[in-house]
């Protein structure tokens, strides 16, 4: 149950999505129902169907940010910085740096709109400590000179696919700007599904998890266990615990859309309630965990061996998710981030 080993599957490269669908509510859900194990095959535009009054759908609302700068070194070497914490109000940032050979401290790298950075110290895990040498805020900053950080398996090939990524990775909730990555299960919502939900009766709550390394970070660990998350600023409003706690005590369900938003709810439980509170996220949740809060997920199909199939593993039982994969893989659903949806009763 713990080894890494045991999270691995093998995915064909032409089912991971390269681009969104043009209607974000149409793409394919798989429903998984984890008491039956059973499955089967809806679209995400009805989700209301397996919703019923009462019940509190939970979204992340963060924004991306355009956290990634591609510049010069002093050599003229091209340098490329992804900003992992963008939202927080400090000179210095936690950077990830990409060059082919290792960026020395001290060094100072420029950018597009003037932009220039000094290079501090190597931190753990591959990041870096960066000085912006500018007097605007660093959303200022990445608002002119950064670029969208779609994640690796994403491929352009030099050219946009007729795709604006600068719109098509944001939900169309996200109003808190701070993320370097999409919470992505969010990606399938539209206003109308959002007022379709509503009109049902089913309470839509927000919260806030910028999405940053701890997301997205590899396990290398072969016992799982003896992975350790990066912290995420989240914040949980009053109203929201509020909502989730009548939820609970009314016997209804409380729906998770995404990985993210559980982590949040479930590091601000206690005693089966939701507490109001802000702070750093490094909950990783894997096998052997008891929930506290959700009772349902809305979430995308994740990479092999990553933090994010443990979490939903967690949920559903190991086994009966591969399961699923499989199923999905069979009937060609598309994978990762611009993705298909499965659904967890």
């Amino acid at each position: 149950m713990y080894s890494l080993k045991n999270y691995q599957y093998e995915l064909p490269k032409e089912l991971i999505a390269q681009v969104p669908l043009r209607q974000r509510d149409e793409s394919r859900m798989l429903v998984l129902n984890r008491a039956k194990g059973s499955m089967e095959h809806s679209r995400v535009a009805a989700l209301e169907n397996h919703l019923a009054e009462g019940d509190v759908v939970v979204v992340n609302d963060t924004q991306v940010v355009p956290a990634r700068l591609v510049g010069r070194k002093g050599s003229g070497g091209r340098v490329e910085l992804l900003v992992l914490h963008p939202a927080t109000d400090h000179t210095v940032y936690r950077c990830l740096i990409k060059s082919s050979k290792p960026v020395k401290p001290d060094s100072i790298l420029t950018f597009a709109d003037g932009l220039r950075a000094r290079v501090c110290e190597p931190l753990v895990d591959g990041q870096t400590r960066v000085e912006f040498l500018d007097n605007r805020s660093l959303l200022e900053i990445l608002e002119c000179a950064g670029c969208v950080p779609l994640p690796p398996y994403i491929s352009r090939n030099g050219g946009p696919d007729g795709v604006d990524d600068a719109q098509a990775y944001q939900t169309v909730y996200g109003v808190r700007p701070g993320a370097v990555a999409a919470p992505t299960a969010g990606l399938h919502f539209t206003n109308d599904l959002l007022q379709s939900l509503k009109q049902r009766g089913v309470s839509i709550a927000t919260l806030t998890l910028h999405v940053g390394f701890g997301t997205f970070q590899p396990v290398r660990e072969s016992d799982i266990r003896k992975h350790r998350l990066h912290g995420e600023f989240f914040e949980i409003p009053a109203e929201t615990a509020q909502v989730v706690n009548r939820a609970k005590e009314r016997g209804m369900r409380v729906v998770a859309v995404g990985t993210t938003t559980v982590r949040a709810l479930e590091f601000a439980a206690s005693q089966g309630r939701v507490n109001s509170a802000s702070g750093w996220c490094d909950l990783f949740i894997h096998p052997g965990y008891r929930f506290q809060v959700i009772d349902s997920l809305l979430t995308n199909f994740h990479l092999p061996g990553s933090s994010l199939i443990m979490l939903v593993s967690a949920l559903v039982g190991r086994e009966l998710l591969l399961e699923a994969y499989a199923e999905a893989m069979r009937m060609q659903y598309r994978f990762y981030s611009y993705g298909d949806a499965m659904f967890i009763e």
